[in-house]
């Protein structure tokens, strides 16, 4: 580390898109003398990447803005400064409000101008900077690939941000506002970022989108293709073992991306498919273009082409209009459906939407009330479905030391976590688990494979092994 290095550090806010947007603020403000740091007190540079879905989330931003000035009067008594900048979701939708209600920000920017970050910042150290603009240039045509010493610090999964933005306007979400509308990557930049993870010991990608599974990325030929194709050419790159994506909506969930879950075994038979209400009277107010039955009927068939797929959704209480009897749909849809894992959340009503101008707001107690029942039985699922794995055998992709010593962990195909009794020298390996038994948060298990070669010789499940997959394409 030279003397011109800057001490940069980020503390990002929601959903694994911002998790990836501040690796990639990371990447391409190394290029220009800055490393991270997991101290806030040392930085020269702090960032909070923030989110704007929930109304809680934002004032935990201006919280942390009070925290900042306290520390930035410190360092400037003792002869030091940091330089505070704010970006994500709030930045973009609160620019001119966070300069307003936090002289201590310097820098305010939007998710789509990350790739301009270092000159942002240069110009910050002569005045405050707001930018918000949605730019007519790729952000990701400009933005660096991480150094490979870099990817390999950050472990064997990775985030891979293929589409942004939204264009479903559903009428409790600011993302359309705050993102933009819906933009797809193009095909030989999400290939070449996945080919330098996987050449940098990658073995687990998650593809991200507002709403993923509405990706049109175009190809060689000019021509948009699918997730489904997508993930097809994917699963090609040597040393990808395995494959997610999220977050979908049940509306673009097309045979294509159907049938890659049922040819492709890199495809976790982990689904993420939000159904927010399972009343259809709610579902037009939220204006989510699909009934209960059609998610229902969606849900059978992926099931029908993949068995032992475990669905997660997300759940929101309280919307505006919600009677009893909406709840109760709602609670019978999670029956019916019987989900792995689940989110759920009261309705925050955010400013700009559609939903904050609605009359008939659910009571604060109210809301209170029916998120307690639903996340009883979410957990109750959650439990069962947990319980299920005992006794299976499940190939498990072994990234960091377990809390115990003498113990490591990964995770299922479920995205459960599972702990095993195993040397640290087989961290970065994928290895069949027979699952023992369950603790708190996690699954315990016993590897039972001695080398990868063996573990390719075993099923995934006995519901669903390669040959069924060969057989259906």
């Amino acid at each position: 580390m030279t003397s011109n290095t800057k001490k940069l550090f980020i503390k990002t806010y929601g959903c694994q898109m911002n998790v990836y947007d501040s690796d990639r603020m990371t990447d391409a403000l190394a290029e220009h003398g800055y490393e991270t740091t997991a101290e806030m007190g040392e930085a020269d540079l702090v960032l909070l990447n923030t989110c704007h879905i929930r109304e809680k989330a934002a004032e935990k931003v201006y919280s942390e803005l009070g925290r900042l000035k306290i520390m930035r009067d410190a360092r400037r008594e003792a002869g030091s400064d940091v330089m505070i900048g704010v970006a994500g979701c709030v930045a973009q939708a609160e620019g001119d409000e966070i300069m307003a209600r936090a002289p201590v920000v310097d820098l305010v920017f939007g998710p789509q101008s990350y790739h301009k970050l270092p000159d942002l910042v240069a110009r910050a150290a002569n005045g405050r900077i707001v930018d918000t603009d949605f730019p007519e240039e790729d952000k990701f045509e400009h933005l660096p690939q991480a150094r490979r010493e870099k990817t390999i610090a950050r472990g064997m999964t990775a985030f891979l941000t293929v589409q942004e933005g939204c264009d479903k306007f559903c009428s409790f979400c600011v993302v359309p506002y705050t993102r933009g509308s819906e933009v797809s990557r193009p095909v030989a930049q999400i290939m070449a970022e996945a080919q330098n993870l996987a050449e940098a010991g990658v073995r687990e990608i998650t593809l991200l989108g507002q709403n993923v599974n509405a990706y049109h990325g175009l190809d060689a030929n000019g021509e948009p293709i699918g997730l489904g194709a997508l993930l097809y050419r994917l699963a090609e790159i040597e040393g990808l073992e395995r494959l997610r994506y999220t977050t979908s909506h049940p509306r673009d969930m097309d045979d294509a991306l159907i049938d890659a879950h049922r040819d492709l075994p890199e495809v976790m038979p982990y689904l993420h498919l939000p159904v927010q209400s399972g009343s259809d009277r709610i579902l037009k107010a939220m204006n989510r273009k699909h009934t209960r039955a059609e998610y229902l009927a969606l849900i059978a068939r992926i099931r029908a082409v993949r068995p032992d797929i475990a669905i997660s959704g997300d759940f929101i209480v309280g919307f505006p209009g919600e009677t009893d009897q909406d709840f109760e749909d709602t609670m019978q849809i999670v029956r019916e459906t019987g989900y792995a894992a689940a989110f759920s959340f009261k309705y925050s009503s955010r400013p700009g939407t559609p939903g904050a101008l609605m009359d008939d707001q659910v009571p604060e107690e109210v809301k209170m009330e029916r998120l307690y029942r639903l996340q009883a039985l979410i957990t109750e699922q959650q439990a069962a479905f947990n319980q299920s794995c005992i006794g299976k055998t499940l190939p498990v992709l072994l990234d960091k030391p377990g809390r115990n010593e003498g113990q490591i962990g990964g995770r299922s195909p479920y995205l459960q976590a599972v702990h095993v009794d195993a040397p640290v020298s087989l961290i970065g390996q994928m290895r069949m688990v027979e699952i023992t038994g369950l603790s708190k948060n996690s699954l315990q298990g016993r590897i039972v494979t001695e080398s990868p070669e063996e573990s390719a010789n075993l099923d995934v499940s006995s519901e669903h092994n390669a040959h069924e997959r060969s057989e259906n394409v």
